[in-house]
């Protein structure tokens, strides 16, 4: 499976892409598919990680936007309290053109914490009746991670037959670079041409930068508390109006750079815990690694470029691509080695191409990045993308440089490849107790007393 940097990398709001973004777009999949004025009561069950961490993650709440034909890339973070507030005030769901469906939402969603479906531990069931109480529509869909909802998990099975460099492994990857003599930017650049023209590409990913520069200034200058009732106040802000008053000599201090990083990754991933407009990078968890660690290669690397730009991000792509077909990207199925462990990867990887590194360097990167993630759980306190998860994401990009560091120390021969990496990390996911895999029922989670 090739996946596109647009797959990868998808503009939407906080906290989660799991269970935020996905449970919106199966919702608003679901209500498109329906004659309204036919329906008097649709039903929604959450299962499993969907149940245990929703409210915390805004599941129901994201449910309820879906529902009124809101769209996570689409939807107004500005209105959303509004909307939300109708459905509940009115107890019904009401339409552009005025039409309503009932809809309790302390009835109508339904909280199955004990029961996990087969497929993955992200579920949810829609059902549809007409006045006569029959069932006239229902599907269960799975959100699988990154914003991603699909019906089976066959369907991530993607014919790849029409693009010019398929691959399945970062040995195959390698192979070709070493066969056509291209990067590995260039590689994704060439597969994503199948689909958009080089214009679309380059407008595309200059949006996804944007928006991810876009997200920091917010969180940058947005004080106040973080919601869900962890009191858990928004650090950002403060960190910016020191640095930006003190000079910044590296004779004075030669870490500087860090406080910069850092406080990039702790911007995004607030701005995420609060609801606001996201990129998947790859999943909202783990948002703010990318972003932070891009903004260092434009603010800090000499020659920072467009094309350095995008080669970042298709390379990330590249590394991404590997992990979501061999492995997974979702804390509910593989801890948050799965999120900030694969963004880790994708970021050392990204900059690394951005340095004009080697494919064989990249590749190193890559493994440096998530060897050093391996048996990440994902045990966030009360369900909320707040603790551990924002620090998490700065140390995370902190890491991802450094990966990129010392891949490029070598000439990127190594004793451990990705591809073994790749293969540890989802057999550590399957060895998992589920209390760590986004339950809330292990590890910080189950230890710190919210209060």
């Amino acid at each position: 499976m090739v996946s596109s940097v647009f797959e990868l990398f998808k503009i939407g709001i906080g906290p989660s892409s799991s269970h935020t973004m996905g449970p919106m777009t199966a919702a608003a999949d679901f209500i498109a598919r329906l004659d309204k004025k036919q329906v008097s009561r649709i039903v929604v069950t959450l299962f499993g990680s969907l149940a245990l961490t929703g409210r915390g993650h805004a599941t129901d709440r994201a449910i309820l936007l879906g529902l009124s034909g809101e769209r996570p890339d689409k939807v107004n973070v500005n209105e959303i309290e509004t909307i939300i507030h109708r459905i509940y005030s009115q107890k019904a769901l009401i339409f552009a053109d005025n039409s309503r469906i009932p809809f309790d939402p302390d009835k109508d969603i339904i909280w199955e914490k004990k029961k996990r479906l087969p497929f993955h531990s992200n579920a949810m069931h829609f059902v549809a009746y007409n006045p006569q109480g029959q069932l006239i529509q229902e599907r269960t869909a799975y959100s699988i991670g990154g914003g991603v909802v699909i019906d089976r998990l066959s369907e991530q099975v993607k014919n790849t037959a029409d693009i010019p460099y398929p691959y399945h492994s970062a040995r195959e990857l390698l192979e070709i670079a070493v066969e056509t003599g291209l990067s590995l930017a260039d590689i994704q650049r060439q597969n994503e041409k199948i689909f958009y023209t080089e214009d679309i590409l380059s407008e595309g990913l200059a949006k996804i930068a944007q928006a991810m520069e876009d997200c920091i200034e917010r969180g940058m200058s947005e004080t106040g508390v973080l919601p869900g009732g962890l009191r858990v106040r928004r650090r950002a802000p403060a960190l910016y109006s020191r640095l930006k008053n003190i000079h910044s000599d590296r004779a004075i201090d030669p870490l500087a750079a860090l406080d910069w990083i850092n406080l990039w990754a702790l911007a995004v991933n607030e701005e995420n815990a609060a609801g606001g407009r996201i990129v998947t990078a790859p999943t909202n968890g783990a948002a703010g690694i990318i972003p932070a660690v891009l903004r260092y290669y434009r603010r800090f690397m000499h020659g920072d470029t467009t094309k350095g730009v995008e080669n970042f991000l298709l390379t990330a792509t590249v590394i991404g691509a590997l992990f979501k077909e061999n492995a997974s990207i979702s804390g509910a199925e593989v801890g948050c080695q799965g999120e900030v462990g694969v963004a880790c990867s994708m970021a050392a990887a990204g900059f690394a191409a951005a340095l004009e590194a080697t494919p064989r360097q990249i590749e190193n990167a890559a493994e440096i990045g998530m060897e050093h993630n391996l048996g990440l759980t994902c045990d966030p306190i009360g369900g909320l993308v707040q603790v551990p998860c924002i620090e998490r994401n700065a140390v995370g990009a902190i890491k991802a440089i450094e990966a990129a560091r010392l891949a490029m120390i070598g000439d990127g021969n190594h004793r451990v490849s990705l591809d073994q990496v790749i293969e540890t990390m989802r057999r550590t996911g399957l060895d998992m107790n589920a209390n760590y895999k986004e339950t809330s029922q292990g590890g910080l989670a189950l230890n710190i007393v919210e209060c």
